[in-house]
């Protein structure tokens, strides 16, 4: 028998050059290469330990492989991985009834990626507005905000306002209205009688953590009430515990009809979202109108319910509120110390950094190079979202580097 060829470890500049030629480049990462992680803990191949401060953008709300979700990963992984929903399988049920009770909701369609998510949740208002609102056919429109962001699909392109996601992506899809975030007179002004849906962030993500004024959400259900249209809220970044509750739009007390999640549902193992919305909405659907091959399949099932069971506790809520009252108490010290202005909610902020000590890209650099992982956004904002299972004294640690690259 040949003796198997010996692998060279290779370094994270020579595994960062062979991705040049050979990836597209549609992301534009920080050169460290990450070989392990554990809770809130990663390792490049070099060795070197970065606290992760981003979480894959609330994916990991548990942190990296969590006991509990890994626990159940193997386990159905030596049952069975893949049916599709030409079958049934055993784990469905089990998942679709925790998230259904865990969100106040009725039904759930089960799907993959977050931007799968929304595409559905549009197709679904569509269809809810044709057979039960009664908009004649082809007319219904849905209302989002400006500066949103729910994914990068042609569809959602069509009402982004970001050029970067939108320009050379044309043409567009029809049937979008955008009026400005936080703003209940233009949203009231946009809906008419072939409104389907408004569709927004409780808190816009990638916008930079904007968090609206209170009293916004509510104003928001109530409006869509009154004007007969569903309110879809995605919840795939702020949901599942980021803010210190299990929905963001609990902090109003607000039920919307739909829910968009994902990320944080797969546990950061396998990716994992779900269309939550009432019997009204969901029923509408009939077999052969929409579907997914992975979406639903037993070993997401397995894990998602992990993931329901852990939120179920409470404990996580708690951590991140709890939690995000040092993270805030830290930002609020650094203002006017090199930040110009923060908006936090739980475990999640937007931190605006003076342009004239870097920018965002050149801050998460130093970061980096302090042990610490974060991303920027737009312009002179970084975004840091950890693990919800980070410590107290991780946590300040992280602010001190912030404040050290920042003097």
């Amino acid at each position: 028998m040949t003796a198997p060829a010996t692998v060279t470890p290779r370094s994270s500049a020579e595994l960062i050059r062979a991705e040049e030629p050979v990836l597209a480049h549609n992301y534009h990462p920080l050169p460290v290469v990450v070989a392990h992680a554990e809770g809130v803990w990663v390792e490049d191949v070099e060795g070197c330990r970065y606290l992760d401060m981003l979480a894959g953008y609330s994916a990991l709300n548990f942190g990296h492989r969590h006991p509990a979700l890994i626990e159940a990963a193997h386990r159905q992984l030596d049952q069975v991985t893949l049916t599709s929903r030409a079958f049934h399988n055993d784990r469905l049920a089990g998942f679709a009834e925790g998230l259904a009770q865990l969100t106040g909701l009725d039904m759930v369609l089960p799907m993959n990626t977050g931007a799968e998510a929304v595409e559905s949740g549009i197709k679904v208002a569509r269809k809810w507005a044709y057979e039960v609102k009664g908009v004649p056919a082809d007319r219904a429109t849905i209302v989002v905000a400006g500066g949103n962001f729910h994914g990068r699909t042609t569809t959602i392109v069509s009402f982004s306002d970001d050029p970067t996601a939108r320009d050379g992506f044309g043409p567009f899809t029809p049937g979008f209205r955008v009026v400005p975030y936080n703003d209940l007179a233009a949203l009231e002004a946009a809906v008419d009688e072939t409104t389907a849906a408004v569709l927004i962030e409780p808190i816009q993500g990638e916008a930079g953590v904007v968090i609206p004024d209170d009293g916004y959400l509510t104003g928001v259900r109530e409006l869509t009430r009154r004007a007969g249209c569903l309110f879809i809220a995605d919840e795939i970044q702020s949901g599942l515990g980021r803010t210190g509750t299990t929905l963001a739009v609990d902090h109003e007390s607000v039920r919307p009809d739909v829910l968009l999640l994902g990320k944080a549902l797969g546990g950061g193992i396998v990716p994992v979202s779900a269309v939550v919305a009432c019997r009204e909405v969901l029923g509408v659907l009939r077999p052969g109108e929409h579907g997914s091959t992975f979406g639903g399949n037993p070993l997401s099932a397995a894990v998602g319910s992990a993931v329901v069971d852990l939120l179920a506790t409470g404990e996580f809520q708690r951590r991140a509120a709890e939690l995000g009252e040092v993270l805030g108490s830290g930002l609020a010290a650094l203002t006017g110390k090199g930040i110009t202005g923060y908006r936090a909610r739980g475990l999640w902020a937007g931190v605006d950094v003076d342009p004239a000590i870097g920018t965002g890209r050149e801050i998460s650099e130093r970061l980096m190079r302090e042990g610490v992982l974060v991303k920027d956004t737009h312009g002179s904002t970084i975004r840091l979202a950890p693990p919800l299972t980070i410590t107290q004294e991780e946590l300040e640690s992280a602010l001190a580097s912030l404040a050290k690259v920042l003097a």
